[in-house]
């Protein structure tokens, strides 16, 4: 299928725009190729509409749950198929490439399987369960991947794959994610060379400037649809494009690269969903929306695991509820990806310019007490401020003096908060099955990221699961039953309305509406450990039916378009008329 002239004239002004006019046209022939071959070989389901109240994400790693005997894909297909199939929709696998280090994010080969998590016909086999979301990690590639040692060993194909600089040049204006070098030397065939290694010495970036590497990360991206993907998570994305003097980080080259990439699974693979990872202050994240409908369907919501813990840890919801409200839709084609917990830590960056540094610095100390570490970042100006709280979201939220149902109760309220958002949910598997940080992980790799990257043994797993007074079967049972009440919902679909209610400082408050205007359902939440007197005005009439809460099945009373409530610490409550 040809290129439509509309769609093939925005690809070439783009092109243009970022390798300038006489390369665009060559570029866009080359393309043409790309698409015609995976059409060629690609069988396109039907595209259904991009979200509604059933779309629910379960971030894992491919070898999260195992058992001997069978590959660890196999195992969690098996187990998220047998506990999950009626209350998610999808799986995020994380990357399940070959890798040497960051726990997969180091990539040596895009188109194979680790073999020690299965095959592509076990990824395959899991998409006929689940939609899937890969990882495209494309911002940088392992210094042992295949790509980079024919660099090093002077292949003139890939001298221009990545970004060589030179090491006395001023570097003070470049954004630093992590508090290590910017630069690395290696020996090459052309001598002692730096290059960008914006994450780590063994993650080296990718020039997109070369427009070879652009093309090639094409037809990567069309490949993984053929393999099964849904949604592709573009990782770290907004450091694509480097210029000396500049913060190299969310260039407008960044954001047209992303548009040509949307452009092409539009045209190639419709019905694909692009997710872009940056994890930066809110403005800065929701530009990769573009204008509602040419860039990234979906962006992560990273606001929302620093302010939904402190609104837990200190029972006031004045912050949360002040930046919810702010939040405005961009397009029916566009959603927030909402998420408390992930395989990385919580990024406090995201929260600046909402919470002050000293409200940072509390939830700072909160995690250190709680027995969780924190990672910092390089300024440019030689200082270091927080970047992450390492820690599992269970026990962020977990004074030690609380009673195990204490605990749960605050837990699963913060994750209502979580599900009652406009957006999709993203929950990190950890979080659905009540896991604890994991101390003896940090301690055998010397990473602040593994305390949240446990991996779990199936039986081990399903036994505790059967036991209901286990931690991990109180909060899976909690979690799961909000989840199946969540999808029967319209009033919940990622792109009804959402209006912020003002019910004191202890109560989270929304109104959610179905696209249609048909369906409401009032949310309540108490993020403190005190009872909490509401009074709701519900918009009610002589042919409403009688209002009820959803989660406890209990029926209410409206009077005079008013329903008085007592919530105890910790309850959420779903109220639909």
């Amino acid at each position: 299928m040809p290129i439509p002239e509309v769609k093939k004239k925005s690809m070439l002004e783009k092109l243009a725009f970022v390798y300038g006019e006489d390369k665009a046209d060559a570029i866009l022939e080359q393309l043409e190729t790309i698409i015609a071959d995976h059409m060629a070989a690609y069988r396109a389901g039907v595209a259904k509409p991009h979200f509604d109240q059933t779309d629910v994400v379960v971030i894992t790693y491919g070898d999260q749950i195992k058992e001997e005997g069978k590959p660890p894909l196999q195992s969690l297909n098996a187990f998220m198929a047998e506990h999950l199939k009626d209350a998610v929709s999808a799986v995020h696998i994380l990357p399940f490439y070959p890798y040497t280090s960051d726990d997969g994010f180091s990539v040596v080969d895009y188109y194979q399987i680790n073999p020690e998590l299965g095959t592509w016909e076990d990824i395959q086999s899991f998409s006929a369960n689940f939609e899937l979301m890969f990882d495209a990690v494309i911002n940088h590639i392992s210094s042992k991947s295949p790509w980079f040692q024919r660099y090093l060993q002077g292949d003139a194909a890939y001298r221009n794959y990545f970004i060589e600089a030179d090491p006395n040049a001023d570097y003070s204006s470049v954004t630093r994610p992590r508090a290590l070098p910017l630069l690395t030397e290696f020996d090459t065939a052309y001598g002692k060379k730096h290059l960008w290694t914006t994450f780590s010495d063994d993650q080296i970036d990718l020039n997109y400037a070369n427009e070879q590497v652009f093309l090639e990360i094409a037809k990567l991206l069309l490949f993984y649809t053929r393999k099964g993907a849904r949604l592709l998570r573009f990782d770290a994305i907004g450091y694509i494009w480097k210029r000396l003097g500049e913060s190299c980080i969310h260039l407008p080259e960044a954001h047209k690269i992303v548009q040509l990439f949307r452009d092409i699974l539009d045209v190639a693979s419709p019905g694909t969903i692009v997710i872009t990872e940056t994890n930066v202050p809110h403005k800065d994240n929701i530009s990769y929306f573009g204008n509602g409908h040419n860039e990234a369907h979906m962006v992560y919501q990273f606001p929302l695991p620093p302010l939904t813990l402190h609104t837990m840890a200190t029972g006031n919801v004045r912050k949360l509820a002040s930046w919810a409200s702010s939040l405005e839709p961009i397009s029916k084609e566009t959603a927030f990806f909402n998420f408390l917990a992930s395989h990385d830590g919580i990024g406090v960056v995201p929260a600046k310019g909402i919470l002050s540094d000293e409200e940072i610095n509390y939830l700072v100390e909160l995690v250190q007490r709680r027995g969780g570490f924190v990672s910092y970042k390089h300024n440019g100006d030689g200082t270091q401020s927080p970047y992450e709280l390492n820690i599992n979201y269970f026990d962020a939220l977990s004074d030690a003096d609380d009673d195990e149902d204490r605990k749960v109760s605050r837990f699963l309220a913060a994750q209502t908060i979580l599900l009652s958002l406009a957006g999709v949910p993203g929950i990190y598997v950890h979080s659905l099955l009540g896991s604890r940080s994991d101390l003896k992980g940090v301690e055998a790799t010397g990473r602040y990221r593994s305390i949240n990257r446990e991996k779990l043994q199936r039986e081990a797993v399903e036994a505790a699961l059967r036991d209901p007074a286990s931690l991990r079967s109180k909060v899976f049972g909690g979690y799961k039953r909000l989840l199946q009440l969540r999808r029967q919902e319209k009033a919940f679909h990622p792109n009804g309305g959402q209006q912020v209610l003002d019910v004191g400082d202890s109560v989270f408050g929304l109104v959610r509406t179905s696209p249609d205007g048909m369906e409401t359902v009032y949310v309540l939440i108490n993020v403190s450990d005190q009872e909490q007197d509401v009074q709701l005005d519900v918009a009610v009439s002589a042919n409403s039916g009688k209002p009820a809460d959803l989660i406890s099945g209990r029926p209410l009373s409206a009077q005079d378009g008013q329903i008085r409530l007592r919530l105890a610490p910790y309850q959420a409550m779903w109220i639909k008329i």
